[in-house]
């Protein structure tokens, strides 16, 4: 334990006041890490914007109708019922001062902290591409996936009263990067499209079209080309035009250009390239690495500041493959090894380096179609691998309430080959989408 560190704690212990923990962020990683210190003599206050937690494996689902925003969200608090030394404060985080170690929030006090974890997550990365940040839906809220909805089912209703806005791209969809979000949602639309056949008879909704656009030779890097080479023919075989080796050089309201010089007319560019840590990372004052993340130690502390941890998306920690990718499983595992570092912390110890264990990887393509690369070279696809990927994603799910919700939808659209969830729903002052 750094030498200030004891001093602190010590000077709390004696004061009879237990040692504070932080937590920004209510995602993956922070809920993770707040669960994991359960039984420790600390008392914890997870800060997050929201008063919720999302589950964004199946945030494309909202989007497409598959599934309803209450489906994925779990109220924050409600996590932590019956966890006595957890509390919760909704604020942004404005500032961290890392020497006098306080929280700055938008919203009420400051908070002190004996540690502080940081597990903000990433926003979207436009890459500096023109138009993006203007014209394109990105994918990481909820509130991005209910307007993704309504954009889509608004052109629909547009072109069912005025066909030859059609030919303007009204129904064509451009999604770009072809990892595993832009592979689930390509899908997913190309479902939903089906669907929207039969709500809109007089219209040639075959006509609707998806752009998978990819600037590698490949989809799903970081797969096995087994299972690569099977998500590209299941999409194209599903109606999906897939774009390989193709960057897009700008974004309009009416359009998308690509490199080459081509142009594909369309009002809908879905934004999956890409994402970068999130932009708190940025006023730390720290050494950042690749995509703005912070550079930390082997046991994820921040050099220099052995009471602030980084974990998940904000967290620049590389092993012996290379930097650790953006998913959920490392802010769970990161999370979990941060507990086990205060731990031995209180106990006096010395910290472990973290070591994390690639349980594999999933993408679905639609119904009877999944990829999965598992350890020891086991690899699924077709239905086993879809069969797997329904219900690892149920068990992760928090909470009975949303398990069961997402499990009704699921069958019911499964059994109707309906999406039950295709409103049309603004918030007050919201106006229709102009195009």
């Amino acid at each position: 334990m750094a030498r200030d560190s004891a001093k602190t704690l010590t000077t709390r212990t004696t004061s009879g006041e237990r040692p504070q923990v932080v937590v920004v962020g209510g995602g993956f990683g922070g809920v993770a890490a707040a669960q994991a210190l359960r039984s420790l003599p600390v008392d914890v206050t997870v800060v997050d914007r929201h008063n919720y937690h999302g589950f964004w494996p199946l945030l494309y689902q909202v989007a497409t109708a598959a599934l309803g925003p209450g489906d994925i969200a779990h109220n924050i608090r409600g996590i932590f019922w019956g966890q006595t030394n957890v509390d919760a404060r909704m604020a942004t985080v404005t500032g961290v001062d890392l020497d006098a170690r306080r929280v700055e929030l938008d919203t009420g006090p400051p908070l002190l902290y004996d540690w502080l974890i940081l597990a903000a997550g990433s926003v979207n990365d436009s890459f500096g591409v023109p138009g993006v940040a203007d014209n394109g839906f990105p994918l990481k809220s909820l509130p991005d996936a209910m307007a993704l909805r309504n954009h889509l089912l608004e052109h629909f209703e547009r072109a069912h009263t005025d066909p030859g806005l059609v030919d303007a791209g009204f129904l064509t969809v451009v999604v770009a990067g072809g990892g595993p979000t832009g592979v689930e949602i390509s899908g997913a639309l190309a479902e939903l499209f089906r669907v929207l056949g039969r709500d809109f008879p007089g219209l040639d909704v075959g006509r609707a079209s998806v752009v998978l656009v990819e600037m590698g030779d490949h989809l799903l890097n970081g797969f096995h080309a087994s299972s690569q080479a099977e998500a590209l023919r299941t999409l194209r075989s599903r109606g999906v035009e897939v774009r390989l080796g193709t960057r897009i050089a700008e974004a309009r309201p009416d359009g998308v250009t690509f490199d080459d010089g081509s142009v594909v007319p369309t009002k809908t560019l879905v934004w999956a390239a890409g994402v970068r840590a999130n932009p708190l990372a940025d006023v730390l004052g720290v050494e950042q690495g690749r995509s703005g993340t912070v550079v930390v130690a082997d046991d994820l502390s921040v050099p220099g500041h052995p009471e602030v941890f980084v974990i998940g998306d904000m967290a620049g920690f590389a092993n012996a493959k290379g930097p650790l990718p953006m998913v959920a499983p490392v802010a769970q595992q990161g999370a979990r090894h941060v507990a086990t570092c205060i731990r031995a912390r209180l106990d006096g110890r010395s910290n472990r380096p973290f070591r994390y264990r690639d349980k594999g990887k999933m993408a679905t393509v639609g119904r009877h179609s999944a990829v999965a690369d598992l350890p020891l070279g086991i690899r699924l696809g077709g239905t086993p691998g879809w069969l797997s990927w329904l219900g690892l994603h149920l068990v992760l799910l928090v909470g009975l309430r949303n398990r069961a919700a997402v499990l009704l939808n699921w069958a019911w659209n499964y059994v109707t080959w309906d999406r039950g969830n295709r409103v049309i729903l603004r918030l007050r002052g919201d106006s229709p989408d102009d195009g």
